[in-house]
């Protein structure tokens, strides 16, 4: 399906894409506690509804 090249790339793009995002994430840590400090209640709030929804529609199925 995949040749051994193809393989190779991905999982060294894998590696270093996810190193690369490991490091910016921790260099704008404290831009991302400044600026988005009650950004988890919206998360907790969009959960919520999404199984809102699920249970509406598994109790009137």
């Amino acid at each position: 399906m995949f040749s051994k090249g193809q393989i190779i790339f991905a999982v060294i793009f894998i590696i270093v894409f996810s190193i690369v995002l490991a490091y910016t994430y921790r260099k704008d840590l404290k831009l991302h506690k400044r600026f988005y400090a009650g950004s988890i209640w919206v998360l907790v709030a969009f959960i919520c509804f999404i199984l809102f929804i699920s249970a509406i529609k598994y109790f009137f199925e």
